[in-house]
C-alpha cells in the first residue's frame, strides 16, 4: 500500500520514504509512536514510552510499592506522650512521637542531668579529712587531689606557707649562704660608689628609694661555697657585684634578667 505525504499528498512506496520526504520538504518529522499515559502520537529517535515528564510522572508513581525504597507498609504504635495511636515507617526509624505531639515540640523534653542520671555521677561527694586542720569535709571525688585537700581558705593559706617556705619553694636554691665574710663591706662600697648610688637596671637612686640600693652579686655566693678551691671572698670581686633598686632585684632573682645583661651594664 502507498504512503500518502499528510502535507502534500505526495505517494511513496513505503513509510519510511514518505517520512524523509517530510522532514525534508516540509521541516517536521512525522510522528513515530503512541504515549503509553495519554495516547497522543509523538516523535523521538529512542524507544521512549511517554511524550512528556507529565505522562512518566503520573504513569509511574513512586508512592507504596512503586518506590525503589519501599521496604514495608506502615506500622502502628503509641505515642510515648499522649498515648494516641499513630502510624510511622518502619524503615524509616522507630515511632516515638504522634504528628500533634512532635509538631507542637511537646516531645522536647530536657533530660534530667542530676544525681544518680548525670552521666559523670560517681556516687555523690565523699567524707575526707583536711589535711591541715584534720577536720572531716565533703568533696565530689573528681575534686580530691592528690597533693593536699584542705576544706577553705584559711587551711589553704597556712598549708601554701607551709609547702613553698625553704625547700618547697619554686625558686630555692640552696638555703642561707651564711655570713658573707671578709671583704663583703669594701667590695659593697666600691660598688655604691661606682654606680652612683643608683640602680643599674632603671636608674633610681638612693634620694627616691630612701635607702641606698642593694648590693647583687652576679654569681650567687652559694656558687663560690660549692666549689672547693674558691672560699665566699672570691665572690667580692667589683666586676662580681652591681647596684640594684628592691624592684629590678626581685626581677634578677627570679630570673627576669640575665648574668650577661648585668655584667654590660656595670
Amino acid at each position: 500500500m502507498p504512503e500518502f505525504c499528510p502535507e502534500c499528498g505526495r505517494a511513496f512506496d513505503s513509510s519510511r520514504g514518505m517520512r524523509v520526504h517530510h522532514a525534508h520538504l516540509h521541516g517536521e518529522k512525522l510522528p513515530n509512536r503512541e504515549c503509553d499515559s495519554c495516547g497522543d502520537d509523538f516523535y523521538n529517535e529512542h524507544e521512549q514510552r511517554y511524550c512528556s515528564d507529565t505522562c512518566r510522572e503520573s504513569a509511574t508513581s513512586m508512592a507504596g510499592e512503586n518506590n525503589p525504597n519501599y521496604s514495608d507498609a506502615k506500622a502502628q504504635t503509641t505515642c510515648e506522650r499522649c498515648d494516641a495511636i499513630f502510624e510511622y515507617y518502619p524503615s524509616a526509624k522507630k515511632g516515638r512521637f504522634c504528628g500533634d505531639c512532635v509538631a507542637t515540640n511537646e516531645w522536647q523534653e530536657p533530660p534530667t542531668l542530676t544525681g544518680e542520671s548525670n552521666p559523670n555521677y560517681t556516687g555523690g561527694p565523699a567524707t575526707i579529712t583536711c589535711d591541715e586542720c584534720g577536720e572531716p569535709f565533703e568533696r565530689y571525688p573528681a575534686q580530691v587531689n592528690e597533693t593536699a585537700n584542705l576544706c577553705g581558705e584559711s587551711c589553704r593559706a597556712g598549708w601554701l606557707s607551709a609547702a613553698f617556705t625553704g625547700e618547697g619553694h619554686p625558686n630555692w636554691r640552696g638555703g642561707p649562704t651564711g655570713p658573707y665574710g671578709p671583704g663583703w663591706r669594701e667590695v659593697r662600697r666600691l660598688a655604691l660608689e661606682r654606680d652612683g648610688y643608683a640602680c643599674v637596671l632603671c636608674g633610681t637612686d638612693a634620694e627616691e628609694l630612701g635607702q641606698n640600693p642593694d648590693v647583687h652579686h652576679i654569681i650567687p655566693v652559694r656558687a663560690f661555697l660549692d666549689e672547693p678551691r674558691l672560699t665566699v671572698a672570691d665572690a667580692h670581686t667589683l666586676d662580681n657585684v652591681c647596684s640594684l633598686c628592691v624592684d629590678c632585684h626581685r626581677l634578677v632573682e627570679h630570673g627576669g634578667v640575665d648574668s650577661g645583661a648585668l655584667r654590660a651594664v656595670i
